[in-house]
């Protein structure tokens, strides 16, 4: 048992009389000066639009410079900074823990513009700190809670004429970018909240989350757990060091046209970080000025990039859930499980970042090796990126990759990159003829069968190479080990129960998609698998999600889910599972081949009662039980989980005609 400590704090005195009185003033001069209203603004303005002024004056502004145009910051600010930049406060995670810098660095810019900055901040949660808790009930349910906090706090401010959104990480900066895609009438520009260092010495953040697994397992000591899980954020700010959620959605956003260029990734706390908050002021003032809004940037073709680009890097699975989302915000036509399919075969992945290999480059890296830009000039050289589509920048992409191409900034970075760490920059982002020939393979596979018709996810780049087949199939089969519960799962992983996860094992984790729980993501055993020395030969499948950690063959978003009458419901343990992925073709499937009991699998499945422990999870907030039953109305999923109001309310309606109906008949049978 950790100890806690023996000394029980003193319980403040709070009736003890003030000290000294005298010191309470009762009133207070008003600020100097006069506001510069006009004949116009009495008679024209709202009182709400006047009254901000005074407000304005009230907070120290400058009374003089007050109708300057307004501008506001609104950032994911977690946590409190002492002036030496130690915790006051702490936040929830390291990526949102600094991003107050580029708020003032923002702000003085729209200063110096002659500006009025606002600033408003809505917070986000970790998921890595809420990896097998409760708290991971909250975690996708948030995000369109917070999309629509941030889309009011725009629309609060009447009189701006643009949005800075600085955020970072899972759930806030997908958040940021939805608020942003919804407001698209305004100058809106997205600034990514960048990554943390890695340690000199020590584990990303994305295998340190799994020391409880391999201490459990014998293959950690105590004392280097201790130390590995103390070392492994270089730097206090940022995102996480690999391809995860939370770096896969600052790339989407450049790739979106949604920032200036060169921003996904910056390193956080260094100058260039806070010099890309300087430049979206200024572009969101330049795009003002020259009646430019966010909508000229999100188009379809935009989407199309975006996925493009995804494909490329070998980007989360979870962007799945947040691009479509993106663009129904924005009023675009949701990409669809097909169009990822179809991007993905056709576009391969050359980009060597965590949690990828062959090598796995941290984030950093692919900062300095050209980023966003330069893997976009390797897809426009192949002929695979929308090159007219605008960005915030004022540019167009093709006017980014001619001057990018020539660019001091592209080789000061390749070149830092080489002689800082020795690594050559074309073995982070390689050519397409080179990715291949080192044995990169597309991103993404949607898989379906018997016990996934809808469909489902598997990042087909993740699958140790060591158990694909020289023909590039993975091919496993294999018994079943059903779980209602993740954290009864990730116990027979770390070997605690009775029956411990063996080599060849089928981990089957029903109950867990967003009706179960709000759609929690299983990285705690993803990431398991991924770093204990036998989770190659394991298999996964999951109606849940999970971010760009996996390996061995770890199947998500499986559909229809289990407590909506899925197929994988009706899985007992010992029945015989099939799985398929040919990492080439990017075709596979999912089977129920055999049953414990002898019964032909497509008859257990039609008739077999669901699993006897299925149920709604007894610890979902109320507030997620709404979200899954709404986003379910708007598309579920494969959607991408958002709210369409129009079905929604159909939907009430028709409901309501139906009570009425069933209410009109009982009374006339009474």
């Amino acid at each position: 048992m950790t100890e806690k400590p023996s000394v029980t704090p003193a319980r403040p005195d709070y009736f003890a009389a003030l000290d000294p009185p005298e010191s309470f003033e009762t009133t207070a001069d008003g600020p100097s000066g006069k506001l510069p209203l006009t004949d116009e603004i009495l008679r024209q303005w709202s009182s709400g639009d006047i009254f901000g002024l005074t407000q304005s004056v009230g907070m120290g502004f400058d009374p003089r410079r007050v109708l300057g145009d307004q501008y506001l910051v609104l950032s994911t600010q977690g946590g409190v900074r002492n002036p030496d930049g130690t915790p006051a406060a702490l936040g929830y995670h390291t990526g949102h823990w600094e991003v107050g810098l580029l708020v003032r660095a923002a702000a003085e810019q729209i200063e110096t513009n002659g500006g009025v900055p606002f600033a408003a901040f809505v917070s986000d949660p970790c998921d890595g700190r809420t990896q097998g808790t409760n708290g991971m009930f909250d975690s996708l349910p948030y995000r369109n809670d917070a999309a629509i906090v941030m889309r009011r706090l725009i629309r609060s401010l009447p009189q701006r004429k643009g949005v800075i959104g600085v955020a970072t990480c899972d759930k806030g900066l997908p958040a940021m970018m939805m608020a942003l895609a919804g407001t698209a009438h305004l100058a809106n520009v997205l600034v990514p909240g960048g990554v943390t260092l890695p340690p000199r010495v020590g584990e990303d953040a994305g295998k340190v989350q799994t020391i409880g697994a391999r201490y459990s397992r014998g293959e950690l000591s105590l004392e280097d757990a201790s130390a590995a899980g103390c070392r492994a954020c270089g730097t206090p700010g940022g995102g996480c060091q690999f391809l995860g959620t939370a770096a896969t959605s600052q790339v989407i956003a450049e790739a979106l046209g949604m920032t200036v260029p060169h921003a996904a990734l910056a390193p956080s706390g260094q100058p260039i970080w806070t010099r890309l908050a300087r430049d979206s002021a200024a572009a969101a003032a330049a795009m003002h000025a020259s009646g430019m809004v966010m909508s000229d940037v999100l188009t379809e073709a935009a989407f199309e990039n975006a996925m493009r680009m995804h494909a490329a890097v070998g980007g989360s699975t979870n962007l799945l859930l947040h691009i479509p989302a993106i663009a129904a915000a924005a009023g675009v036509r949701r990409p669809t499980v097909e169009d990822f399919s179809r991007v993905n075969q056709r576009v391969p992945r050359f980009v060597d970042c965590l949690p990828n290999g062959p090598v796995g480059h941290p984030t950093v890296r692919l900062f300095l090796a050209g980023g966003v830009p330069e893997v976009a000039l390797h897809l426009h050289r192949a002929g695979l990126w929308n090159a007219d589509e605008k960005t915030v920048s004022g540019l167009t992409w093709g006017d980014i990759l001619d001057a990018w191409e020539r660019s001091p900034r592209r080789e000061v970075c390749r070149e830092r990159l080489q002689l800082a760490d020795g690594v050559d920059p074309d073995d982070v982002i390689m050519s397409p003829d080179k990715a291949k020939t080192a044995g990169l393979t597309s991103t993404v596979c949607f898989p379906k069968g018997n016990l996934c018709p809808q469909g489902s996810v598997i990042k087909a780049t993740s699958i140790d190479p060591s158990v694909v087949d020289i023909d590039g199939v993975y091919r496993k089969r294999g018994p079943a080990r059903v779980f209602t519960s993740e954290r009864r799962a990730i116990e027979a992983v770390k070997g605690q129960t009775d029956s411990p996860i063996q080599p060849g094992d089928v981990i089957v984790l029903i109950g867990r998609g967003p009706l179960g729980c709000g759609m929690e993501e299983t990285y705690q055993i993803t990431s398991a698998l991924k770093y204990l020395s036998f989770g190659k030969e394991v298999a996964l499948i999951t109606d849940a999600r999970f971010s760009g950690v996996s390996t061995g063959a770890c199947v998500g978003h499986v559909g229809p889910e289990a407590l909506a009458g899925g197929p994988i419901g009706r899985v007992r343990d010992g029945d015989v599972i099939e799985i398929e992925i040919d990492r080439h073709s990017l075709q596979g499937h999912i089977n129920l081949v055999e049953t414990v009991d002898g019964e032909a699998p497509a008859a257990a499945l039609a008739t077999r009662p669901m699993h006897p422990e299925l149920q709604v999870d007894p610890a979902i907030p109320d507030d997620t039980r709404l979200w899954a039953a709404l986003q379910q109305v708007g598309g579920g999923t494969w959607g991408g989980c958002v709210y369409d109001v129009d079905r929604i309310v159909a939907t009430l309606e028709a409901g309501q005609k139906a009570l009425a109906n069933i209410e009109n008949k009982g009374d006339k049978n009474e």
